[in-house]
């Protein structure tokens, strides 16, 4: 592992890496915390924000540009700051279970396929934590995204019966 990619890189590309490892962290405590503990609250604002701007700093990064500087991961980033205002307006509206469905998807998919991009061989991230191995890093985070979409599957269904 080495960090001189990420060291050596754009300031835009730093800030977004720093809110999504952000983003990745706070995500359990805010989804598994119960709604409206202090903890669940404090860790969803921070999150929401680390969110957001990682959305925003990804229209600053653009490794394959296809139309002007955006490339078809900004898909999901415009998708993302919509599904923030969504859960937002839905927890203020006071529609919880509408509120719980959107972050839990937003956390699951937004950084679950944004995840399997960055571990791609060939893209900084990989080579930060896969250097010289680059088809194991997104092998591995394949994997573990896959493992952590039936986990949460699994549990998604139990609830349900």
């Amino acid at each position: 592992m080495t960090f001189g990619p990420l060291l050596f890189a754009p300031f835009a590309i730093q800030v977004h890496v720093v809110c999504a490892l952000a983003a990745i962290v706070l995500g359990p405590v805010t989804l598994w915390r119960r709604s409206r503990d202090i903890w669940h609250r404090t860790a969803g604002y921070i999150w929401v924000i680390a969110m957001a701007i990682t959305a925003i700093s990804s229209f600053w990064i653009s490794d394959t540009p296809m139309i002007g500087p955006f490339g078809p991961i900004h898909v999901l980033s415009v998708v993302t700051l919509t599904g923030l205002l969504r859960g937002i307006n839905a927890a203020r509206a006071g529609r919880t279970t509408a509120h719980q469905r959107t972050m839990k998807s937003l956390y699951f998919w937004a950084m679950g396929v944004a995840g399997v991009f960055t571990f791609l061989p060939e893209r900084r991230m990989n080579d930060v934590f896969f250097s010289g191995h680059p088809l194991l890093g997104f092998i591995a985070m394949a994997v573990l995204i896959a493992g952590g979409l039936c986990l949460y599957w699994i549990t998604e269904r139990r609830r349900a019966i």
